[in-house]
């Protein structure tokens, strides 16, 4: 017979074995594992610059595997799982009359919506300096870049205060998303108020803005769960409509315009190898070709003061009602967007001899970083805010706006075509992109607009 006391040292001495060559294993395993943070955002802050810059463009290249359609063409051959599921005009669809999709008296979900494991809601205060300069962090890093990651946005502060917090603006409108651990912002999305009129409908709707989500996180369908929760928190408010535009098409654009280029520094955006530029072109021809006069001759040509608020309002209402999509501005709106400011925004207005403004024209500055550039590390661009005339024509103007922008500092001039602005484009030697712009409503129906009834222009 087995002795029990045998049989029991036994099986202690095999525990104790076991345990012994499981703390060795264990002891093999850590001496692997690298020291310093564990958390993989803090990991790539540890690296040196360029590392950081290598890591970011392998991602943003597997990042764009996430494929999206940017033409009707490719959409149509597309499955939009989330899109299907929202109040949006189907793709194919042709729509002859005008209203919302759906009626205002559903129910409102009380709590927010759910985010992946280890992230929660944070409403961003962006009166403190401190959030904000993390937003710009978070836009700068993630929000959009050129395919070959040299060139990237670059907001400053005081950008985003101008894009987010107009008359009416309401903080739970400021959606992120942290990081549980580290809270690191990773997600954004956020809404204005604003008035539009759509066709013969006047209508109180939001601007959505700055969707970004972080590339790290993109593969975890972040971006449904923003857009349904800044819905939730829109729609508690009692407003269920929205107006946007991106470079990508989802169910269905309202209008497709597309973005042209006018080069004021053709030198620098050569060495930069900027996109969009004229391929067919030396650096002598080139700033041959897009030689501005030194200075502009119109007369009465000035900056905009506040006192010139309720002339440009005027201007405004006249010229916005032969639009099919046109903003709805009050005097407070119109101080807040065309008021100069250094850095974001220039308004220039023509006043009369009897000192009635007859016309103005605005724009506002988006500035961008050069990545891996021995010489260069910005860009300036100005974008065509909104042009109106009355006395003059409106190349006349766009002219003087040029030579305005290049005396400033700006490297390139952008604009849309919708309006008026295609022929003022094609006479001032603009260049059209491959980009386009998409205009869409959220949760309302009417027939597709062409470019030139478009009166809207989203600074974004």
């Amino acid at each position: 017979m087995c002795d029990p006391n045998s049989s029991d040292k036994k099986q202690s001495d095999d525990m104790s074995s076991s345990l012994i060559k499981s703390k060795k294993k264990k002891k093999g395993e850590d001496a692997w594992r690298p020291e310093g943070p564990t958390d993989p955002f803090a990991m790539l802050d540890t690296l040196p610059e360029e590392k950081q810059q290598e890591i970011q463009k392998a991602l943003h290249l597997f990042s764009l595997k996430s494929y999206q359609p940017k033409t009707l063409e490719e959409a149509k051959k597309h499955t939009y799982k989330f899109w299907n599921t929202q109040p949006v005009p189907k793709l194919g669809n042709s729509i002859i009359t005008d209203g919302p999709i759906e009626e205002g008296e559903a129910s409102i979900r009380n709590e927010p919506y759910s985010l992946p494991q280890g992230f929660s809601w944070d409403t961003l205060d962006l009166i403190n300096p401190s959030v904000l300069k993390e937003l710009s962090n978070l836009l700068n890093e993630n929000y959009m870049e050129e395919d070959d990651n040299t060139i990237r946005f670059d907001f400053p502060v005081e950008y985003l205060q101008w894009a987010l917090q107009p008359p009416n603006w309401l903080a739970q409108w400021h959606c992120g998303v942290r990081v549980n651990t580290s809270k690191k912002l990773v997600g954004f999305i956020a809404a204005v108020p604003a008035d539009v009129r759509i066709y013969e409908m006047e209508r109180r709707v939001v601007q959505v803005k700055f969707l970004c989500v972080h590339k790290k996180l993109r593969l975890k369908r972040m971006t449904p769960v923003l857009i349904r929760e800044l819905t939730r928190r829109v729609n508690q408010q009692g407003i269920r409509q929205a107006v946007f535009t991106a470079g990508v098409v989802v169910p269905t654009p309202l209008s497709s315009c597309r973005l042209w280029h006018r080069p004021l520094n053709p030198r620098k955006l050569m060495e930069v190898n900027y996109p969009g530029l004229r391929q067919n072109m030396n650096l002598q021809t080139a700033l041959k070709f897009n030689r501005l006069p030194e200075d502009t001759k119109i007369v009465g040509l000035r900056p905009m003061t506040k006192e010139d608020v309720p002339g440009i309002c005027s201007l405004f209402q006249k010229n916005f009602c032969k639009f099919h999509l046109s903003s709805l501005l009050s005097v407070q709106e119109v101080e807040h967007w065309f008021l100069p400011r250094e850095n974001v925004t220039d308004t220039y207005v023509v006043e009369n001899d009897e000192g009635a403004l007859t016309d103005v024209v605005s724009f506002y500055s988006v500035s961008f970083r050069v990545l891996n550039h021995r010489v260069h590390n910005s860009l300036k661009a100005a974008h065509l805010f909104y042009i109106v005339c009355t006395s003059m024509e409106p190349v006349t103007l766009m002219e003087g706006a040029l030579i305005l922008a290049k005396s400033k500092g700006f490297d390139i001039f952008s604009a849309l075509d919708v309006m008026d602005n295609k022929r003022v484009l094609e006479t001032l030697k603009f260049s059209v992109s491959d980009q386009s712009v998409h205009y869409y409503l959220y949760n309302w129906m009417c027939p597709t607009i062409n470019p030139d009834k478009v009166g809207l222009v989203l600074p974004n």
